[in-house]
């Protein structure tokens, strides 16, 4: 996978856990998906992402297409 959807895939996990766990446990946890939300917004604007970097450290695939120039 790319890092592109693994920061998919992580946003919508820690979403989704925050809010069970604010239905379940306590309505802080939507602190959690708020703060989710932030970041996915500032990240639309400055193309800046912290999760990105650590996935980009963590080996993930960069998302690009392959031009074969003949």
């Amino acid at each position: 996978m790319t890092v592109e959807r693994y920061l998919r895939l992580i946003a919508g996990a820690v979403v989704m856990a925050s809010v069970a766990l604010a239905w379940l446990a306590s309505p802080l946890w939507l602190i959690l998906t708020a703060f989710v939300g932030v970041n996915l917004l500032q990240s639309a604007f400055t193309n800046w992402c912290p999760m990105m970097t650590i996935l980009r450290l963590a080996g993930a695939q960069e998302c690009g297409v392959k031009i074969k120039v003949e």
